[in-house]
């Protein structure tokens, strides 16, 4: 809004400084500003406020140290990232731009399905909460909602030469105005490609995974794409949901990831670093960069309330959306095969799990009796039952996902 506001306002009165809001930078850094301050002030508010309502926590005895100590402490707190996201993303994001719409609308479809989670395990007071299998078409349906979005909206393309566009078969939308920047044969297509190092071009395109098919693979590629997005968003969104487990946990490893896609976003956004990284420029995508700098904001301000000893949880509220909008963002970046390395936490917590059920079941088949791999699963109980402090659990974790955020930076320049 306040982009627009100053845009009106230099075009026509030539307002000094109002021209600062045209860079991304200065946006960006604004609303990190907006966003800690919302998450820290008016989260203490919020904590309150829950507290009142007696809105907290119910905790199941597993055996672990310091857990009958978090029974009652407020949840359903991922409000407070939620608002620390979307109001600074409204006054100063372009609100024209198609990315930011739809990662708007994703923060609101997931917390929508989380909030819902959360009201039957506190209201209803069934601990079980919203049936998984709502949980997972809630995901499958934002996958379907972006997937099928990034297809057919004529605003979210690819820079590309027209013979490249031309040998592929890619739909060609628009010849951009030609600028210093930029070759005059480029156009503007529409492509189910993504950026993936160690390949010629650097690029993927999903139809490669039709080849079966002969010449019908490219009309079919949109499944691939959109089975693909599907898949992504239900894991990550999952992922996060189990790796908030411990105070602190889920929001810091959160705040790594989304500090590397907002990198992303500004050298995909930008017409000179893309090509100096030989990355895929995708115009108007440098806007997300506002977008990653309010939830940046807001998960880093969520920690002020959240480290041990935390004040207030986020609850599925927050952590179901905070995994589905990471990876959603990572897809509309065209990033998401990164994903297994830039969220490693969240892809061997969801593995613990996975085999940790399926080893118990196969034992139990065979031996008569389940055993276990873990202690106990997701992967941070693992080590609680150790006997390793929750807090030294945590920052170690946050380590481990530094390592994997630098691995991933690398890959821009592995092309």
């Amino acid at each position: 809004m306040l982009y627009h506001i100053f845009e009106f306002l230099k075009k026509n009165y030539d307002l000094p400084g109002a021209g600062l809001f045209q860079y991304i930078s200065f946006r960006a850094g604004v609303a990190v500003i907006f966003s800690l301050i919302i998450s820290i002030l008016y989260g203490g508010r919020i904590i309150n406020f829950l507290r009142r309502q007696q809105i907290g926590e119910t905790v199941r005895d597993l055996g672990l140290e310091g857990q009958k100590q978090k029974a009652g402490t407020p949840t359903m707190g991922g409000v407070i990232i939620i608002m620390a996201t979307v109001i600074p993303c409204l006054l100063l994001a372009r609100l024209d731009n198609i990315y930011i719409i739809l990662m708007l609308f994703s923060v609101v479809w997931l917390s929508a399905i989380g909030f819902a989670d959360d009201y039957i395990k506190v209201f209803k007071k069934d601990k079980e909460g919203l049936k998984g299998i709502f949980k997972v078409a809630g995901q499958i349906g934002l996958g379907l909602i972006v997937g099928i979005t990034m297809l057919v909206n004529d605003e979210i393309v690819v820079r590309m030469d027209k013979s490249v566009a031309d040998a592929n078969g890619y739909e060609i939308i628009s010849a951009p105005k030609l600028t210093a920047d930029m070759a005059a044969t480029d156009v503007n297509a529409k492509a189910a490609i993504t950026n993936v190092p160690f390949m010629k071009g650097n690029q993927l395109d999903y139809s490669k995974f039709l080849w079966f098919l002969g010449d019908i693979s490219d009309e079919m590629v949109w499944l691939v794409f959109v089975m693909m997005t599907v898949l992504i968003i239900t894991a990550v969104s999952n992922g996060a949901n189990l790796t908030d487990g411990l105070d602190g946990l889920a929001a810091g490893v959160s705040a790594i990831v989304i500090a590397v896609l907002g990198i992303f976003a500004y050298v995909s956004g930008n017409i000179k670093g893309a090509e100096y990284l030989n990355i895929m420029y995708i115009p108007q995508s440098g806007e997300l960069v506002i977008f990653a700098a309010c939830l940046l904001g807001g998960c880093i301000g969520f920690l002020w309330h959240n480290v041990f000893p935390a004040r207030v949880f986020m609850g599925d509220t927050g952590s179901l959306m905070l995994g589905g909008i990471i990876a959603a963002l990572a897809i509309v970046i065209r990033k998401e095969l990164l994903i297994p390395v830039l969220c490693g936490i969240f892809l061997i917590e969801n593995l613990s799990v996975i085999i940790q059920v399926w080893y118990f079941k196969y034992t139990k088949k065979k031996y008569g009796e389940g055993r276990r791999i873990f202690r106990m699963s997701p992967l941070h109980h693992h080590y609680q039952k150790g006997g390793m402090h929750e807090v030294t659990i945590a920052v170690r974790f946050w380590i481990v996902q530094i390592l994997l955020a630098v691995l991933t930076l690398i890959t821009l320049k592995i092309r």
